[in-house]
């Protein structure tokens, strides 16, 4: 495969329907509020695909305005990964999808599924085929359709989370420039604090498994909260540590959408200052896999991210899993 190459972020593209559910509309669905809302999650609105958008439809979306940022058609990508919680089906894989639908016609394609640190797992995986020269174009993409299964009646859970997607272009860079370091961890042993029981192969869909509401996600969000906080610091450290940096070395951290509270109690774990986070949950909410490549796309359009800059990634999700991601803009 000859050396390894430097790995840059070509471009960088995110989609959200169109549909907004605020948390005032939530309050004439279930019992809570607005105030309520705020104070637990920082979260004010989300946006929620309409019946007939599907997660692919989403991908699509943000992988065409990937493209076009990045000035490179489809028919010049090699491979495109999807990291979803929330794919089209089961089988064929939503990247394959994607990949017909944007005209990727030389490109192979697959998925990835490890919750919401699913972006974070396929930008490592994506950059390993730029970086040993196996692929020189890799379209990694992150897009969900969480409302599907959530359960509306549910108000621990039912504002927590919306739709979107993003995406990042994977093209050989410059020395010095580009991911300079990652880091992947999981805790199977903590699977069962986040999950989707039913609808596969452990559990088959059946009409006791509807009647008992388990194609609903489930969340013990006390348990959740104290794993995203700890892991955020470990993934942070982690990969700083790797790339020979230190937290005051960051100038734009992006961290998974997930709650206000996680950002900030991890955020003061390693003391980096709030203008050197990238926090746009009050809008979106929890979009899984497709939190930070959004948040990472606003960033750039919003001019927070400049040539030279180092930007880490980091998010947490089922399995449990976490991970982080060290760039040089």
């Amino acid at each position: 495969m000859g050396r390894v190459r430097p790995v840059k972020i070509a471009g960088v593209g995110c989609y959200v329907p169109p549909a907004v559910l605020t948390n005032f509309d939530l309050e004439k669905m279930v019992d809570t509020s607005d105030a309520w809302i705020l104070e637990r999650t920082g979260i004010r609105e989300r946006h929620i695909a309409a019946k007939e958008v599907s997660t692919s439809d989403l991908g699509r979306e943000a992988a065409l305005a990937c493209l076009r940022s990045a000035g490179i058609p489809a028919r010049e990508v090699d491979l495109v990964i999807v990291a979803s919680a929330s794919p089209d089906y089961a089988f064929p894989a939503t990247a394959c999808i994607i990949q017909e639908s944007i005209g990727a016609s030389k490109a192979s394609a697959f998925d990835m599924e490890i919750g919401c640190t699913g972006f974070i797992y396929a930008m490592a995986t994506g950059a390993q085929f730029v970086a040993t020269g196996a692929y020189e174009k890799v379209l990694v993409i992150g897009a969900e359709t969480l409302s599907r299964f959530v359960n509306w009646g549910d108000r621990a859970t039912c504002c927590l989370f919306g739709d979107g997607a993003g995406a990042a272009l994977l093209t050989p860079g410059e020395e010095g420039e580009g991911i300079i370091g990652f880091h992947l961890a999981s805790d199977g042993s903590s699977k069962d604090l986040l999950k989707l029981p039913a609808g596969m192969a452990k559990m088959p869909a059946s009409r006791e498994t509807v009647e008992q509401g388990l194609h609903y996600m489930y969340m013990d969000g006390k348990a959740v909260f104290k794993f995203a906080v700890k892991t955020i610091d470990a993934a942070v450290r982690k990969v700083l540590e790797k790339c020979g940096k230190k937290p005051e070395d960051v100038d734009l951290l992006i961290p998974h959408q997930a709650n206000l509270r996680i950002i900030d109690s991890a955020c003061q774990r390693f003391d980096i200052p709030r203008e050197k986070v990238m926090v746009n949950i009050e809008k979106y909410g929890n979009t899984s896999s497709a939190s930070v490549p959004i948040a990472l796309c606003e960033a750039v359009e919003e001019g927070r991210i400049k040539k030279g800059d180092l930007v880490v990634l980091v998010a947490f999700g089922a399995g449990l899993s976490y991970g982080s991601i060290a760039v040089v803009w």
